[in-house]
């Protein structure tokens, strides 16, 4: 078999896992809700597995590199998802998710023009973060109505994340690991479940599943900061497997404070 033939079926085999994943998740994302739906959406479902084929294809240092360079980016998708869940409230899928890539696409170009070190890329988040999160906080819980799926949800899903995949694979041997990082960090699964379910139920009930997914966007950072910073020293294999750690503990953790909330207000 020669070399082009074994990677395009390697390449070929790599997408369709990863498709074949988010599509799964996303299905569970549509019938959990707002909240379980948000945390399962902000798991590394599309990055993780982004991550995992460049470190077959790369060493350690080219993953802590392009780590760093994800870091800034998370912010700039905290900032997409402010952008849609306000306009969301009032206007329809193309003109609020239009809106919020167009941002999103803006701020990774300025991320891109500055060489970030790790405390930087940290700063950037806590900013981000402390001024999104508080603006999304009231748009967090709607009413989430029957859905109906349609016959091109599931492809229109698995072609996005396909694709991104594709991309990060094939490009990363020449745009290096900062390109690569911004790249891996498309919000792929934050835009297809936009697509999805905005067309269907409407803006306010899919902004409240992204408004519920602030506080796993902030998880999801903790483990882009492990990966960096356990790459080079543990190998990637072990630092992948932290930096999932990481997000899981952390959206569990989220999950069992709501839970207790609950039941805090119902013996209130």
């Amino acid at each position: 078999m020669s070399p082009e033939l074994a990677f395009a079926l390697t390449l070929i085999l790599r997408m369709a896992v990863t498709a074949a994943f988010v599509v799964t998740a996303s299905i569970i994302t549509e019938r959990s809700g707002p909240v379980i739906g948000a945390l399962v959406a902000t798991l590394p479902i599309s990055a993780g597995p982004s991550y995992v084929f460049l470190a077959l294809d790369h060493d350690a240092a080219f993953i802590a590199q392009g780590a760093l360079a994800s870091l800034p980016i998370n912010a700039a998708t905290i900032f997409l998802g402010l952008t849609y869940v306000l306009l969301a409230q009032r206007h329809n899928v193309i003109v609020s998710l239009g809106a919020a890539v167009m941002v999103w696409l803006a701020l990774a170009v300025l991320v891109r023009m500055t060489e970030w070190s790790l405390a930087g890329g940290i700063v950037a988040n806590v900013i981000a973060f402390g001024v999104c999160l508080p603006l999304m906080r009231r748009f967090r819980h709607a009413k989430m109505p029957v859905i109906t799926r349609r016959w091109y949800d599931i492809p229109l899903r698995a072609v996005l994340v396909a694709t991104l995949v594709g991309t990060v694979v094939t490009l990363s041997h020449t745009i290096g690991p900062a390109a690569s990082g911004t790249i891996a960090l498309y919000p792929v699964v934050l835009t297809s479940l936009i697509l999805a379910l905005h067309p269907r139920i409407g803006g306010v009930p899919t902004a409240a599943v992204i408004a519920n997914g602030g506080w796993g966007l902030l998880g999801f950072g903790l483990s882009i900061v492990v990966l960096s910073l356990t790459a080079t020293r543990f190998g990637s294999a072990i630092a992948l497997s932290l930096a999932l750690a990481t997000c899981v503990a952390w959206n569990l953790g989220l999950w069992s404070y709501g839970r207790w909330q609950v039941a805090r207000s119902v013996i209130d």
